[in-house]
């Protein structure tokens, strides 16, 4: 059940660019780390590029690529290519020449810390392997 929030700066996204990140996030997450789409949450916010700095120095476009998956999910090698599969989408979204300071970051949440339908993953975990 990854979280998936997309930050865009510099750019406004037309509704099918938005919808095309959206749908390979997901696709990213369900091919490389084995998640499942239907529990798979995207959010892409758009931000003024004023707002963004790269060493103290102005960018034409900028983006974020953020994750939460229930720790313990994913293999280092699983996170390593889905880094790189990321990265890719906001290089193919914003252009080539977007800035290798552009973080893509894995945040493993502690099954007791990370909710669904109201239950945290380790109850339901629990639940699930009785």
């Amino acid at each position: 059940m990854p979280f998936l929030h997309i930050r865009i700066a510099g750019r406004n996204l037309t509704d099918g660019e938005r919808l095309h990140l959206q749908d390979e996030a997901t696709r990213l997450a369900v091919t490389l780390l084995g998640k499942r789409a239907e529990a798979t949450a995207v959010l892409v916010e758009g931000t003024p590029i004023a707002n963004w700095t790269i060493g103290a120095r102005r960018q034409t476009v900028a983006g974020h690529f953020e994750i939460l998956i229930s720790e313990g999910t994913n293999t280092a090698e699983e996170k390593e290519r889905f880094i790189a599969a990321a990265y890719a989408l906001l290089q193919e979204t914003l252009g080539a020449h977007l800035d290798p300071v552009t973080y893509v970051v894995i945040r493993d949440i502690a099954m007791e810390s990370w909710g669904y339908g109201g239950r945290t993953q380790e109850s339901r975990r629990i639940a699930m392997a009785a």
